[in-house]
């Protein structure tokens, strides 16, 4: 089990990650979605694709993180393993058990 902690909640977890690049990718299913807001930045990956992604939004406390996740809502076949899941910048750590 693998879970995305930020400051000190848990946004997501999961016991199939998926790890690219040093990255770790979140299933869609495992995310807390309270904590996810959608925004307009894209960026290109040439093997992966168009990344999408989120900020993170403390659904308690309305403090913000802007663009701190990210997806592949359509990816390159290369990166098909990844599609849809979420990844993390540093603000937010991994805890394994």
């Amino acid at each position: 089990m693998v879970r995305a902690m930020w400051k000190g909640r848990v946004i997501a977890e999961t016991s199939m990650p998926q790890s690219v690049e040093g990255n770790i990718y979140y299933p869609p299913s495992s995310l807390k979605r309270e904590f996810f807001v959608a925004i307009s930045k894209t960026t290109t990956c040439g093997w992966k694709g168009t990344a999408n992604y989120y900020d993170l939004k403390d659904p308690e406390t309305g403090e913000t993180a802007a663009g701190q996740a990210w997806y592949y809502a359509d990816t390159k076949e290369a990166a098909a393993n990844i599609k849809g899941h979420v990844a993390f910048y540093p603000s937010v750590t991994h805890v394994h058990e």
